[in-house]
């Protein structure tokens, strides 16, 4: 009885795991789960990420805008004016490999092979370009062809860091490809899920255009016949004409989709007169210096005279000096700027605060923009590669740079006269070709503020503005410079050893010195 038993129960529970085993993956299905995913999706929440308050925060408030000194601190949390080595130096790197690159690549998988999607496939190679153009001018060498692609072939795992000559070939190459799969693209209604053109295909077409001759301006110093050939070929392909045209990202509603780079300067509105980033003195004396129309938009406001509420007036407007901490700054601030900063809870307020109008969390994050592309033909137009008049192209410039400033807020409007006097006082068509190269690098500088990557670039690649490089006796590198690059994220070290140590011996040394492949290096 006791064995008919057993047999039985066995019985049973074989019968009973049999029917498991069969229907185990019925059950562990979920009928209402996703089992494909979309590339648009992918698009739209990659394009999002490139303005991310994490990398933003650390690679453009600490230290890209202080290094190109646009703003100033001194905390030695702001690393960029006393080129400190910090971990956040990566967070470009860190961010953009396991988000955009990745969404982005993936989107470019999904609809490669689908005539149906080109418009996506086309939308999402230029936009991977600029980021990865980004990085690369960050860095120098990193990994390109292989880069985001994990989850089509493990080889890309670990992938290869490239010379950054090789990439900028193959950006070229993927921006004209990309450029004629929309000239011949079925547009699709997708408006919704595009943040920086609403689906408008002709203005994406210009935007690998305005990409290609950024690209070819980089390039200029170190392989100037592919330089001319490429700023030729895009700029009468078409481009901006107007800021309308301005590739930005739109953000918003408030609290949905926010600005990274707003949230990580004033977050929830807390900035106003009580965070020690401001205005860097070097930014603010240029303004000054050249009466300016645009100081009273860039700065919110000072207190010198703490009995009555902040100034806006051009002339109180005062820049916090770069590379100082919160003693040795005492010892270069005039008597009166002194008395304030003795003071604890106001000692900030005598220096020009960052505009709250322009860090709204639904402001435009800037990719790049029209008075850019007519500072670029204005240079062009001087080293004799286009043969029109560099003189309007710079008018123009020097225009659209300060109107676009009404895309953050209306009220920061310039009347046409204040702008024409501004440009009289400039005499641009009056100087030098080579002073006319300086004051275009000027302007560009002005222009790319809240774009500071760019300014930092283009300083890099042009020597202008001439800044002087502070002298903090903790700098990371000796002597004292302004950085060159960043250096490489941390945790690549660990992760991808091989091909980062080869990009490292190849480029020279993971430093702030070494410089990148078009700005004299290997």
């Amino acid at each position: 009885m006791k064995t008919k038993s057993i047999i039985t129960w066995i019985l049973l529970l074989t019968i009973f795991f049999m029917n498991c085993k069969k229907n185990i993956s019925e059950i562990n299905l979920n009928p209402n789960a996703t089992t494909s995913i979309n590339a648009i999706y992918l698009f739209t929440t990659g394009q999002l990420q490139i303005g991310g308050e994490y990398e933003n925060t650390r690679i453009v408030g600490l230290y890209v805008s202080p290094m190109i000194q646009h703003t100033a601190s001194t905390s030695y949390a702001v690393f960029g004016d006393k080129y400190q080595n910090n971990g956040g130096s990566g967070a470009y790197m860190e961010s953009h490999y396991t988000g955009v690159v990745k969404l982005l690549s993936n989107a470019i998988a999904l609809s490669n092979d689908d005539p149906k999607q080109n418009y996506t496939n086309a939308i999402a190679t230029i936009l991977r370009v600029f980021d990865l153009h980004r990085m690369t001018d960050i860095y120098g060498d990193i990994p390109y062809t292989q880069a985001g692609y994990g989850l089509q072939d493990s080889k890309n795992w670990f992938p290869i860091y490239e010379n950054q000559k090789d990439i900028y070939s193959y950006m070229v190459n993927d921006l004209k490809a990309a450029r004629d799969k929309l000239k011949t693209s079925a547009i699709p209604i997708i408006a919704k899920q595009d943040f920086i053109y609403n689906g408008d295909v002709s203005k994406w077409i210009k935007l690998a255009n305005a990409l290609l001759m950024r690209i070819a301006m980089r390039m200029s110093s170190v392989a100037p016949d592919s330089a001319k050939y490429i700023f030729i070929e895009a700029n009468a392909s078409g481009t901006f004409v107007s800021n309308f045209d301005n590739a930005t990202i739109k953000y918003g509603p408030s609290g949905v989709n926010n600005n990274g780079l707003s949230d990580g300067y004033a977050g929830s509105r807390k900035y106003a007169f009580y965070n020690d980033i401001r205005i860097s003195k070097t930014f603010m004396d240029w303004m000054k210096n050249n009466n300016d129309p645009r100081i009273s938009i860039i700065s919110g406001g000072t207190v010198v005279d703490t009995t009555k509420i902040p100034s806006t007036l051009s002339t109180e407007q005062i820049g916090l000096p770069n590379g100082y901490t919160d003693q040795s700054i005492r010892t270069v601030l005039p008597q009166n700027v002194l008395n304030i900063f003795k003071v604890e809870d106001i000692k900030y307020n005598a220096f020009a605060v960052m505009n709250p109008k322009y860090l709204d969390w639904e402001d435009p994050y800037l990719l790049i923009t029209y008075s850019e592309i007519e500072f670029m033909r204005a240079e062009a137009a001087i080293k004799s590669w286009i043969t029109t008049d560099p003189n309007t192209h710079f008018t123009n410039g020097v225009t659209a740079a300060i109107q676009n400033w009404i895309a953050f807020d209306p009220s920061f409007a310039v009347a046409d006269t204040a702008i024409t006097s501004y440009l009289n006082r400039r005499a641009f068509n009056l100087v030098s070709n080579t002073d006319k190269l300086r004051l275009i690098g000027e302007e560009y500088w002005a222009a790319t503020f809240l774009n500071d990557i760019e300014s930092w670039c283009n300083w890099r690649r042009t020597g202008y503005p001439i800044l002087k490089p502070t002298q903090d006796i903790n700098a990371a590198e000796k002597p004292n410079a302004i950085p060159r690059r960043l250096r490489y994220w941390d945790y690549e070290i660990t992760a991808n050893p091989e091909h980062i140590n080869a990009a490292i011996k190849r480029m020279g040394a993971d430093m702030f010195v070494t410089r990148v492949w078009w700005d004299g290096g290997k």
